[in-house]
């Protein structure tokens, strides 16, 4: 009779895939979670397999840079069934006798739940009297496994895995603590390819190419994975994915405000060889890392801190100036960010003392160094909130980030006249997207205890002056309408002053001090002894067509004695939406043809031009486009699309709209079900 050969290998996609939660990373490779067995059919020609005269040996392989050798693990086939602690191990379950002369065989893959994650090549020998054969099975990619307990990034709440490993979707949150405007964002992880480049991500990292093999082995560890995705997110030290820009020129690249997902950069980056794509800010950075690491397998969410410091020098104080007239200077390197985006990813630190696993902030931007790199993290917010200083990574600069003084002086002829203390107003708003909800979590606390780790005393100290001063904006700011506000002025000593009022608004980027003055207004007030007047104000419409954020502060100066008092705030513009309607929205069915319509009025006292595009994973193939030509204040425009859903589930159609006569992007999504056959 002929000898034992194998015939027929096959790794069953669908249904390994099924099992571990992994449908749709992949169309072309196997996807399997470290920690769990996975299923391969095997047809055997010849005579009968006998156990005790052959056998049967798999062997995975991480292949080295020149894809001629690697590591590999070999692992002997045997009937003893699923093992209690899952390791590196092949079992298998006969499937009883196949057509005449062949036999099936279902063998049990088996990944230890602390592997590498990467993309092995898989091999099976077989072992006979007569020698021995070897077959190539194929590939497949290795995740990490957060439903699996005994893998580290382990969480055991179906919801959170939920939210943070498999949704495709999410919200950014900006602006102003006062005035919070978001975003949506599409994750993309299951786009073609992309988790693919991700795994490439690793491959081309300095650390890889440097040390094949110490980077295979140290990335079974999430925090050696999460510290190599941050840094390679940013191109400041190797071939990372995004570069950064934080003026208003974008030649030769995409302004950040224009992206809507983490597909399309990464499709961008691995087509041009892993050349940086242009240009990404704090949030393209974070919300592009989300993606990875959920595709990677590890929990995963972006953070927003609103009033975020960058503390140069380590002293854990900001200083801001202002001159006499209320105009802020930009006079100091430390700076405090309207809003700034990081991620959390969710592990075990068993390199620190215990109590310090969970959520661990990562920062992809390019800041400063971490160990020689630019990289950030993982810091664990407890050990943050905790002030742990000397533990890994980075917590000094994380907690500086949510916790520093801001020390505000008033300028005058070269001298600094110091005004006021605040220590509570970094870091005033710590959040992230609610669980199944676009509404956002608030999460300070988890950062933020009410024992300072510094010096004790009041949150706000203010030097007077024998003056009071305080600013009230009436309603939330809106782009096309003008902006009213109240100044408070009080005397608190018993005689008649005249003061003046100087009043000063700004605008300015997110990132930086303010800019240009777009308006201001200067007034004399006479004030009675232990008086309280309001005094309106309104800004003009006109003068905030083009911007986002605005800086407002009033000085106010005693003409008999020139001691001055400041107040001041920061706030942004709520921008109009571009609405999309859904038609039949609950009766749309996959591979059914949809339709849905866009549609924008122009809310602006001139007229408009721009260019809307529109993007859906897994609704429209490629974006549309379409130009908005001069479209008068008052008039709307709008168009309408078709689309094929290609998979069931909830599905984001995102719109935006980029304006031609200022720096203006007006966005909306729509989410909507697709319903399955």
């Amino acid at each position: 009779m002929e000898d034992l050969k194998v015939q027929y290998v096959n790794l069953e996609h669908k249904q390994n895939q099924e099992t571990h939660g992994t449908q749709g990373l992949s169309a072309r490779n196997l996807v399997v979670r470290r920690g769990q067995p996975f299923k391969i059919s095997l047809l055997l020609w010849g005579r009968k397999f006998v156990p005790q005269k052959d056998a049967l040996v798999m062997k995975a392989v991480l292949s080295d840079p020149s894809g001629t050798g690697g590591l590999h693990i070999e692992m002997p086939v045997t009937y003893s069934g699923h093992p209690s602690q899952p390791s590196w191990m092949a079992y298998i379950q006969p499937d009883g006798l196949a057509p005449t002369g062949t036999q099936s065989l279902s063998i049990y893959v088996c990944t230890s739940p602390t592997a590498t994650v990467g993309v092995y090549q898989l091999h099976l020998n077989l072992l006979t009297l007569s020698g021995q054969r070897s077959v190539s099975i194929g590939q497949f990619l290795l995740v990490c496994n957060p439903w699996c307990p005994a893998d580290s990034v382990y969480v055991p709440h179906e919801k959170l895995r939920d939210e943070y490993v498999k949704n495709d979707f999410g919200i950014l949150y900006m602006g102003t603590p006062s005035n919070i405007t978001f975003r949506p964002w599409s994750f993309d992880q299951y786009e073609p390819d992309v988790l693919e480049t991700c795994m490439k991500l690793l491959q081309v990292s300095p650390l890889h190419r440097a040390n094949w093999k110490k980077d295979y082995r140290l990335r079974a560890d999430p925090v050696y994975i999460s510290r190599v995705v941050s840094a390679m997110i940013n191109c400041e030290d190797d071939k990372g994915v995004l570069m950064g820009k934080w003026t208003d020129n974008f030649n030769g690249g995409i302004n950040p405000n224009q992206w809507t997902g983490s597909g399309e950069i990464l499709r961008l980056w691995a087509k041009s060889g892993f050349q940086p794509v242009k240009y990404g800010q704090c949030w393209v950075f974070a919300a592009v890392m989300c993606t990875v690491m959920r595709a990677l397998g590890v929990p995963c969410r972006v953070v927003t801190n609103f009033n975020s410091a960058h503390d140069t020098n380590a002293n854990l104080i900001i200083e801001e100036y202002y001159s006499e007239k209320g105009e802020k200077l930009h006079q100091s390197s430390d700076s405090i960010w309207n809003f700034h985006v990081w991620v959390e990813c969710w592990m075990k630190r068993p390199d620190l003392a215990v109590g310090f696993d969970g959520w661990q902030v990562l920062d992809p931007t390019p800041q400063e160094r971490s160990e020689g790199v630019f990289c950030c993290g993982p810091a664990p917010v407890k050990a943050i909130r905790e002030c742990c200083f000397s533990m890994f990574y980075d917590i000094p600069f994380v907690y500086a980030e949510v916790n520093a003084e801001v020390h505000t002086f008033i300028v005058k002829d070269h001298q600094l006249h110091r005004s006021k203390v605040e220590k509570d107003r970094v870091g005033s708003l710590i959040c992230t997207k609610g669980l199944g909800s676009c509404m956002y979590q608030n999460i300070t606390a988890e950062y933020k205890s009410n024992k300072a780790c510094m010096s004790p005393g009041s949150n706000i100290r203010k030097f007077s002056e024998g003056l009071s001063v305080s600013l009230k904006i009436h309603t939330s700011p809106v782009a096309g309408e003008s902006i009213t506000f109240t100044i408070t002025v009080t005397n608190q000593d018993s005689c008649m002053k005249t003061l003046k009022e100087h009043v000063n608004a700004q605008a300015k980027q997110y990132h930086s001090s303010p800019m240009h003055t777009i308006w201001d207004e200067h007034r004399i007030v006479t004030i009675a002894p232990c008086q309280t007047v309001e005094i309106p104000h309104s800004i003009p419409r006109q003068a905030l067509l083009c911007e986002d954020l605005i800086n407002l502060a009033v000085v106010v100066e005693d003409a008999a004695t020139q001691k001055r008092v400041l107040a001041c705030e920061e706030f942004s513009i709520s921008r109009p939406t571009v609405s999309i309607r859904v038609q039949n929205e609950n009766d749309v069915a996959i591979n059914q043809e949809g339709y849905v319509t866009v549609s924008f009025r122009n809310p602006f006292p001139e007229p408009v031009s721009g260019e809307l595009t529109i993007t859906a994973s897994g609704l429209l193939e490629n974006k549309v486009q379409a130009r908005v030509l001069l479209l008068q204040p008052g008039a709307a425009v709008e168009r309408k699309i078709t689309f094929t859903a290609t998979t069931p589930g909830i599905k984001t159609l995102h719109a935006v709209l980029v304006l031609k006569n200022c720096p203006a992007v007006i966005r909306g999504f729509k989410n909507f079900r697709v319903n399955g056959v």
